[in-house]
Formats: C-alpha cells, structure tokens, sequence
C-alpha cells in the first residue's frame, strides 16, 4: 500500500496503520468526549439551579421527580439526593476532562509521528 501521490511516495507499514487506526479511535472519542462534557456540565447547572430553588421554598415537603413519578419528598432529604447528584456528575465531568487531555495529547504525539513519516501527503485535521 502506498500514501500520497507525490514522486516520492512512503511505504505505510503495518504500525503507520496501526497509528492511523488508533488517531482514528481517539479522535472518534475526542468527539464522544465533547458531547458527555457538555452533557455533564448542563446537569451541573440544572442541580445548581436546582438547589437555588430549594433554598427559597418556604415549603417543607416539594415534589421531586423520581424517574417518571413525581414524589412528596421533605425537603432536606431533596436537598441531600441534589448534593449527591451534583457531586457525582461533578466528579464524573473531572474524569472526562482528564481523559480528554489524554486524548488530546495521544493524538499530538501521533500527529508528529505520521506527520513526521508522510508530510503533506496525510491530513489528520479536521475541516
């Protein structure tokens, strides 16, 4: 298999395509990773929201939507289940971020090898 079609074309060996399949699969995931980091950062600011209200209900008991169902629940356990969820997606958008800049930074270092083997003849950006 040949790349390019410059006079001077490069060999792709086995592990040139194995770097293009893996840049391949970080930069599918590097997408995937934008979607659940927005995802993550809107559910923060909806339990942010969320307990903003909270704290200004006089009432004791609020209705709380528990899957389908909107439960009568006391307010402090609601504003216990809120600080639970806002903690977990809070960590859970810390774990996303990192692993985008791991990703970001394995697609680099692929960039400078294949770029460094093919030159122009291989484009890995994005339009």
């Amino acid at each position: 298999k040949k790349a390019g079609t410059s006079g001077s074309e490069v060999e792709v060996t086995w592990e040139d395509q194995q770097n293009i399949n893996k840049f391949g699969r970080l930069n599918n995931r590097l997408h995937e990773l934008h979607d659940e980091i927005k995802t993550a950062k809107e559910a923060c600011e909806n339990f942010e929201d969320a307990s903003n209200e909270l704290i200004l209900t006089d009432e004791e008991i609020v209705r709380f939507q528990i899957g389908e169902v909107f439960a009568h629940v006391p307010k402090d356990e609601v504003e216990s289940r809120i600080e639970n969820m806002k903690e977990k997606t809070s960590k859970n958008l810390e774990k996303l971020k990192e692993e985008k800049e791991s990703v970001v930074a394995q697609m680099a270092e692929l960039k400078k090898i294949l770029y460094g083997k093919f030159k122009d003849s291989i484009n890995l950006e994005e339009d």
